[in-house]
């Protein structure tokens, strides 16, 4: 079958991105006939585009076209220019495309119906930031509807990622369309010990870890507010490893103010896969203070590592902790809560064995190979 994968940003760092490569790697190496179709843009929060994208990814082709910036940031779609031409050139046999409230979905859903083919969309879906105004709920309510009215109910089936986010989409999408597959992760790899003389960066004996973008969204802020809320013979140094999104400067000034500074580490991006598991499986707890997550991948790894999570009951989070039973959830927004709940899996090693435990049973349903599996019955079912 010949696959198009269709999303805003391709071989760059994000959960929506990861997923997309592993899926289309994944599907190349089945025996499918996969192509990435992708705007040349590699950040989206500096809006930073790029020339330099290499042809293939691990044997998949990937075609680029132009991304122009939004009217409106946080409203209006940004607009990839070229993608239907691109789509029907290629004549593909399904177009499956990613994210919610962008262009290329609407543009992946025009073309698809020009050509008679099947479309399927992976929502990923975000609701309005706590931070943003009721006017701004409201434009985004509007689009949800509209999306939901008009590219929605031609699409031959919605995917969503947890049960929770297949209610949200309950609301504004035919519930009949609808499908849940969660995503993966892979377990070969994670099992896989750290290689002899594998060079890491300088990391404390004992840290707490937070994995992701350094963004508005990701708690951060609380969770600074948290550790400065634990006794100093309690605290362990955080170990921050994620692009930076803008916010690193903010945050710095207030770790200054709580007087933690010298208690951050900050590593950044980490492309070696092979330092990115060990600085996972070095972790003393890992931290995941999001305001909302659709799924977060970042918790399938941490379960993967061994590592006791704390996390905010919000999005899909819960789900994939298995209400509580694989990780530690507090409400977001909770700082005396997220700080009792760090000290609790520091404090105990008995409690942190029991999460370590469920959590390593839990992830084993989570197999990428499992969700290739469920993408192409899909696929099948739907090319017929």
């Amino acid at each position: 079958m010949k696959i198009a994968q269709v999303t805003l940003r391709f071989d760059a760092p994000g959960g929506v991105e990861t997923v997309v490569r592993e899926l289309a790697v994944r599907l190349q190496h089945r025996g499918e006939e996969v192509e990435v179709f992708a705007s040349d843009l590699f950040d989206e929060a500096h809006w930073v585009r790029r020339s330099d994208f290499p042809p293939t990814v691990e044997g998949v082709p990937v075609h680029r076209f132009p991304v122009y910036k939004r009217l409106i940031p946080g409203l209006t779609m940004p607009l990839v220019v070229g993608l239907m031409s691109g789509l029907g050139d290629r004549q593909p046999d399904l177009v499956h495309a990613h994210s919610h409230r962008y262009g290329h979905v609407l543009e992946s859903a025009a073309e698809a119906r020009k050509l008679g083919i099947p479309w399927v969309v992976t929502a990923h879906y975000h609701p309005a930031r706590q931070d943003q105004g009721a006017l701004h709920h409201s434009l985004l309510r509007v689009q949800d509807l509209l999306f939901g009215a008009t590219t929605y109910r031609t699409a031959d089936a919605v995917i969503a990622i947890t049960e929770q986010e297949r209610r949200l989409l309950s609301e504004f999408v035919p519930p009949n369309r609808i499908r849940v597959i969660p995503h993966g992760v892979d377990l070969a790899a994670w099992s896989v010990p750290d290689a002899p003389g594998l060079v890491l960066p300088d990391l404390p004996p004992r840290y707490l870890l937070y994995t992701g973008r350094v963004a508005q969204n990701k708690g951060l802020g609380l969770l600074l507010d948290a550790l400065a809320r634990i006794p100093p013979p309690e605290r362990i140094p955080l170990v921050i490893m994620g692009r930076d999104w803008g916010m690193r400067p903010e945050l710095e000034q207030q770790a200054r103010r709580l007087g933690i500074y010298s208690e951050l580490v900050w590593l950044g991006h980490v492309e070696d896969p092979r330092v990115y598991r060990a600085v996972f499986r070095r972790a003393t707890a890992f931290t995941f203070p999001s305001e909302w997550e659709a799924f977060g991948l970042v918790l399938l790894e941490a379960m993967a590592a061994g590592v006791p999570i704390v996390a905010t009951r919000v999005g899909g989070v819960p789900e994939v902790l298995d209400e509580g039973r694989a990780g530690l959830l507090v409400p977001y927004g909770d700082v005396e809560g997220l700080a009792g709940a760090i000290r609790e899996v520091l404090g105990s090693p008995s409690r942190s064995a029991a999460l370590v435990a469920a959590a390593r049973d839990r992830v084993k349903s989570y197999t990428w190979d499992r969700v290739i599996d469920d993408h192409l019955a899909l696929y099948r079912e739907l090319a017929g």
